[in-house]
């Protein structure tokens, strides 16, 4: 997992745990967005039982594509710029949510929202100076 041109080896494990702690939970939870019933959604995320289904859906594979964004260029060295392009998408997701869930009332998700913000520029000014990926 270690394909990097960094000389700042605790960054990079530090980038790759900031990675992993966001990456897995976009794919679980786009994961479950995209295959469970909106009735079992609705009880953890209120706001999937007001909106069509083709919508949660189409968040559902956005979540995967970050998650699998942040995680597979660099496990692999293909492509590895893709790791910031997913950073990228998924920062604008962040904002996006944040503002969507603070339109709705729902501050108490916004947490969740500042902290996967926080650890994706982490990850984007880390894979772009100081540690970036390289192919194979």
């Amino acid at each position: 997992m270690n394909r990097t041109q960094s000389s700042h080896p605790v960054l990079n494990v530090t980038l790759w745990i900031a990675q992993l702690l966001v990456g897995a939970p976009f794919v679980l939870f786009g994961g479950m967005k995209l295959i469970q019933p909106i009735a079992a959604l609705t009880p953890m995320m209120p706001w999937t039982g007001q909106m069509p289904e083709g919508v949660v859906r189409v968040l559902g594979l956005i979540d995967i594509a970050g998650g699998l964004g942040l995680l597979l260029p660099g496990m692999t060295g293909i492509k590895p710029e893709l790791t910031r392009a997913a950073a990228i998408g998924s920062i604008v997701l962040q904002i996006s949510a944040t503002a969507f869930h603070l339109s709705r009332g729902e501050a108490a998700m916004v947490p969740l929202n500042a902290v996967f913000l926080a650890l994706l520029i982490f990850i984007l000014w880390g894979r772009s100076t100081r540690a970036p990926l390289k192919s194979r």
